[in-house]
């Protein structure tokens, strides 16, 4: 009998979303793949096989009975480096002052990157890493960091570096965006600091991050200056990505099929005519239903039509200081409960669509035979536990590369 690792054996439910290679779609998103009294065997910090009481001999036998086994989350939106709070701008906000109302009066992002800037680089990486071990105790594995908290070079380098630091320190897995185009600096004028990022920003950065990123928003940057700085990003190897008619339908959707982005992000506001061009050209809608949470906003995200429409969906959580949440089963619940996805539909896009999102879902996403063995287990019957059984942290063991975390 061959020996390994880790066998995890008896799961009452063991969804593995095994068997498709592209982001999952309308039905596609229902089927989990789930086994019954499943087993899952590691070895190297990966997969080697996945099945029905599987008989393998090891030192570290995990008995999963009545408990759910299931892929480690995928969070691919995350602003993961930033100094200070902005808990004060919770009494603006139960004013009905609005988002784009408190960056005018200097709170907001540009309360941020003021913090950011003035931060040693000690306090930076020790606050990154309290996030981080949230995530990671909370089930998620991988996660996508973004920069945009510098709005000048020398501070979206330090991010940058700060992220691939930590990439190799910490046990989670971060995929880096420059997020250069997140507002528009206080001593600049909008088109002045479009060229900024362009002709000096992105020749910098473009060895430390894998994507670009822009708020293409009403008062921040329009669709023209998006799709220069996007245009500009690809010419330097970074896969765009953008965030999407969050406050305003700007057509950013449209752009971002124009534009060819592996995600388009937030799409609250996004008309059925964009929607269904970034459902054609395949780009990953990912929702962020955590930040019209925060912001108390009546509406979310189409997430049923955006399903109908064949756009492959994801969920993230825009972990950042004005949406400060590093758990990724909020998010689910926020999903079915708020935006009325079937909780099998909410895995998925928490999973294997969020590891599409960031390109990644060769390695991690699903169990499958050679993938990584990014695997949480949870205390409860069945997945649709999740959303159902909310206010605690249902996580109770996390495998992150083969190395068991509780």
């Amino acid at each position: 009998m061959e020996t390994v690792d880790i066998l995890i054996k008896n799961a009452n439910e063991l969804v593995t979303l095994k068997g498709l290679t592209k982001p999952r779609t309308k039905n596609e998103m229902s089927n989990l793949g789930i086994i019954n009294n499943g087993s899952i065997a590691i070895n190297d910090g990966k997969i080697v096989d996945v099945g029905k009481d599987l008989k393998y001999k090891s030192e570290n036998v995990i008995d999963a009975k009545e408990k759910t086994v299931m892929p480690g989350f995928i969070d691919p939106h995350t602003h993961l480096v930033f100094a200070g709070s902005r808990e004060l701008e919770l009494d603006m906000k139960l004013k009905g002052i609005t988002y784009m109302d408190i960056l005018k009066k200097g709170g907001g992002i540009v309360y941020t990157v003021s913090k950011t800037r003035k931060a040693k680089n000690s306090e930076l990486i020790q606050q990154s890493k309290t996030r981080l071990g949230n995530m990671l105790i909370h089930g998620t594995t991988t996660c996508e960091g973004k920069s945009g908290y510098g709005l000048n070079t020398e501070t979206e380098i330090k991010i940058l570096k700060i992220q691939e630091m930590l990439n190799k320190e910490h046990p989670m897995d971060i995929v880096s965006t420059f997020l250069g185009a997140h507002a528009i600096p206080q001593d600049k004028k909008a088109q002045e600091y479009v060229n900024v990022v362009i002709n000096e920003m992105l020749p910098k950065v473009k060895n430390l991050a894998r994507f670009c990123d822009v708020f293409c928003e009403k008062g921040v940057f329009s669709v023209e200056q998006s799709k220069k700085i996007l245009e500009a990003g690809k010419s330097h190897g970074l896969i765009p990505k953008i965030h999407a008619d969050e406050i305003v339908d700007t057509g950013g959707a449209a752009l971002a099929a124009e534009i060819g982005a592996i995600s388009a992000d937030h799409l609250l506001r996004s008309n059925d005519n964009g929607l269904k061009q970034i459902a054609k050209k395949g780009v990953i809608g990912v929702m962020l239903p955590g930040t019209p949470f925060s912001l108390m906003m009546k509406e979310y995200a189409p997430a049923r039509k955006m399903i109908d429409f064949g756009i492959p969906v994801a969920l993230a959580t825009d972990l950042n200081p004005n949406c400060w949440i590093e758990n990724m089963q909020f998010i689910i619940q926020l999903a079915c409960l708020n935006m009325k996805m079937k909780p099998a539909e909410a895995i998925t896009a928490a999973t294997y669509n969020a590891a599409c999102a960031i390109g990644l879902n060769d390695t991690v996403g699903s169990l499958e035979k050679e993938k990584q063995a990014d695997i949480i287990i949870l205390k409860c019957p069945n997945y649709k536990f999740i959303p159902y059984h909310f206010g605690i942290n249902l996580v109770e063991t996390v495998i992150k590369k083969g190395t068991v975390y509780k």
